[in-house]
């Protein structure tokens, strides 16, 4: 019989840590955080990582397992994940995946193809293009050599833009032919994949206001500061293009105003939470539920009462 797994995602600022949170007083749950920024060693306030009280009450594995200096890809994750879904599932308890990283989660749930290696010096060319030409450009020209590929990435999306044209100019090969044979599946799991999908967008935008200037007020710019002091970084690397980050580097480069650093770090929250949203749209099989519309201990039991086994 499968294994039950809960996979927990939703755009930024829906909530998803304080559902995971009730969820685990439900049900006997575990949490493995799945957020490409989560990730990173030192940086919390800007990731708007649970604080420490959270984490000794509720632990999430997968947090601070990397360097800023250093890269995490998509394999990595989908091996650290399923080691950790593995030594929970040995524990009787239920995994609870939760995060916004929705790539990650189609990896572990559809699989991911072998992709090649990074090239730097193609990375670095592409990053200039980037800063000259524009996003917009770039996504043209990946349209002529990947039209799939093109399609599926949003044209504002610029690390997956920069990546996908990487990997022809690197083997010749489009990213779309070799994601063609997926690996890393999992048929042995049960997944029960749910998403926050707050129909109010007025309520979201307001609550990502709100999270940035609290980041802003609780030290963002000043932990940039030190993480810049402390490592040897550059604007190019994945953490330091993590939305908020990539900002307040602008702004301590002098390149933009304090007022401009904020309203740039919003609205690129804003546009980071509305592609979560699309991908929520067309992830199969997934309850979408609306967290302003129920309270989270419903949409916990909710949630829980879907489980095999389910005393509801």
């Amino acid at each position: 019989m499968a294994a039950a797994v809960i996979f927990l995602m939703g755009p930024t600022a829906s909530g998803k840590t304080d559902l995971a949170i009730e969820l685990c007083r439900q049900h006997r749950c575990e949490i493995i955080s799945v957020d490409s920024a989560l990730i990173y060693r030192d940086m919390n306030i800007g990731t708007a990582k649970p604080s420490n009280t959270v984490l000794a009450d509720t632990p999430h594995a997968l947090l601070n397992i990397r360097n800023p200096d250093e890269q995490y890809s998509v394999a990595e994750f989908c091996n650290d994940a399923n080691r950790q879904i593995d030594a929970i599932l040995g524990r009787g308890h239920t995994p609870l995946l939760v995060g916004g990283t929705i790539l990650y989660f189609r990896a572990l749930q559809f699989g991911l193809s072998e992709l090649p290696a990074t090239n730097p010096v193609i990375r670095q060319q592409l990053e200039a293009e980037m800063q000259s030409k524009g996003s917009a450009a770039l996504h043209s020209r990946l349209s002529s050599v990947d039209a799939t590929a093109a399609t599926r990435i949003h044209p504002n999306d610029r690390q997956r833009i920069q990546r996908a044209l990487e990997v022809f100019e690197n083997t010749g090969r489009s990213l779309t032919s070799w994601q063609q044979k997926p690996q890393f599946t999992r048929d042995d799991l049960d997944i029960h994949a749910w998403g926050l999908f707050p129909e109010n967008r007025a309520w979201l935008h307001q609550n990502i206001e709100k999270r940035f200037d609290w980041m802003l007020e609780h030290g963002a710019v000043e932990e940039l500061q030190a993480l810049r002091q402390n490592w040897t970084l550059s604007a190019s690397m994945s953490s330091m293009r993590c939305i908020g980050y990539r900002q307040i580097w602008s702004y301590l480069e002098g390149d933009i105003s304090y007022a401009e650093m904020r309203e740039q770090g919003i609205a690129a929250t804003r546009q980071l939470a509305k592609r979560q949203l699309t991908w929520l749209r067309s992830y199969p099989k997934i309850g979408l539920i609306d967290p302003v519309v129920h309270p989270i201990a419903h949409l916990a039991k909710e949630i829980s009462c879907n489980l095999p086994a389910s005393n509801c």
